[in-house]
């Protein structure tokens, strides 16, 4: 990835929130792939000529087939500010799916415990009581229907590993191109997941921020669907 393929929705001395392209990673990993992560830095490197390692902190992740918005600090005290609020509720991730199914409840809160297999990285809904079990919890509200497929407007409250797929696929309506989890109901194709809306206080001014971005929708299946990001 090159650092002018970068799409940076803002930048200041403390944070940059940018645009995550679907199938790249949002940090390093076994596959030793190129990287978002890589990618700021070397942005950073460039654009202030930097000598030396630069700094920039992970504060949350997207899964690799998943795109949109994603924050990273450039300072440590961003970075520990960031990590907090993080973990207090300050952040609210809104995201739009396409689910392979049509709801009969066309809005409700979803409530599972997930563990995680490392071994094959998969994600399972499983009981309270068993080892590595964490809970998860998320909102979801349907924004519109298409054939057998219907368009999602999700709130995340946790920010588990394959969370709304994992979620989706256990009530029988997985995200569409989601050969992982989706079952006899998956479609193939790309993800139909997008993290369209971030909201934080800035880790120094304490100012509140919301940046949106669009999913692809001259894409299918988004192109199905009315997206209206300011509803």
């Amino acid at each position: 990835m090159e650092t002018s393929d970068l799409i940076i929705l803002h930048e200041d001395n403390h944070i940059i929130v940018v645009l995550k392209p679907q199938n790249v990673a949002c940090c390093p990993d076994e596959s030793g792939d190129d990287n978002l992560f890589d990618c700021i830095k070397r942005y950073i490197k460039q654009k202030y000529s930097k000598p030396g390692n630069v700094f920039l902190g992970l504060v949350h992740r997207l899964d690799r087939p998943t795109g949109g918005v994603m924050v990273y600090a450039k300072t440590s005290k961003a970075a520990a500010r960031l990590t907090e609020q993080l973990k207090s509720g300050g952040f609210e991730k809104r995201y739009l799916a396409v689910l392979c199914g049509i709801l009969s409840k066309k809005s409700g809160t979803l409530e599972n415990y997930l563990r995680k297999n490392s071994l094959n990285n998969m994600v399972y809904v499983c009981t309270q009581t068993e080892e590595g079990a964490k809970f998860a919890s998320l909102d979801y509200k349907i924004l519109g229907e298409h054939g057998s497929l219907s368009l999602a407007d999700i709130k995340l409250y946790t920010g588990r590993t394959h969370q709304i797929r994992v979620q989706t696929a256990a009530i029988n309506a997985p995200v569409y191109g989601d050969m992982r989890y989706g079952g006899p109901n998956a479609v193939k194709g790309k993800l139909a997941l997008w993290a369209y809306s971030l909201t934080f206080p800035h880790p120094v001014t304490g100012e509140k921020l919301r940046f949106m971005a669009e999913p692809p929708l001259a894409e299918s299946p988004w192109k199905f669907f009315n997206v209206d990001l300011k509803a």
